[in-house]
């Protein structure tokens, strides 16, 4: 079965634009190095919880969108082949595409497949 990394993020509102072009550059250099599908989601239903919520695991602050992100790979040999690579692109630098976010904020993590229908 596939094997997904998910994000989720807080990004100013006002760097929507900056968020999405960032974006889809490295959503070309992830499909090169072997990711089946990259999606990319702006929050517009993202309540704000009193104990669990996207908004407090992120730390959203008023001028923020929470950003909730995937990556499905055919395996976890071929995404962790292809974060090496990733990670070693000029292309992905933060001099050559800069996030438009805090990503000391992001959360994330590989996941296994278990149901897909």
């Amino acid at each position: 079965m596939n094997y997904v990394d998910g994000f989720v993020c807080a990004v100013p509102t006002a760097n929507r634009d900056a968020f999405q072009s960032h974006a889809a550059n490295a959503a070309k250099i992830f499909k090169e190095f072997g990711a089946l599908s990259v999606v990319e989601t702006w929050g517009d239903d993202v309540p704000d919880g009193k104990l669990t919520s996207f908004p407090l695991a992120v730390q959203r602050k008023d001028d923020e969108t929470v950003v909730f992100s995937w990556i499905v790979w055919p395996s976890k040999s071929v995404r962790d082949d292809a974060w090496k690579k990733v990670m070693a692109d000029p292309r992905m630098s933060h001099e050559n595409n800069p996030m438009p976010f805090d990503g000391k904020r992001m959360i994330y993590g590989g996941f296994q497949t278990i149901v897909e229908a």
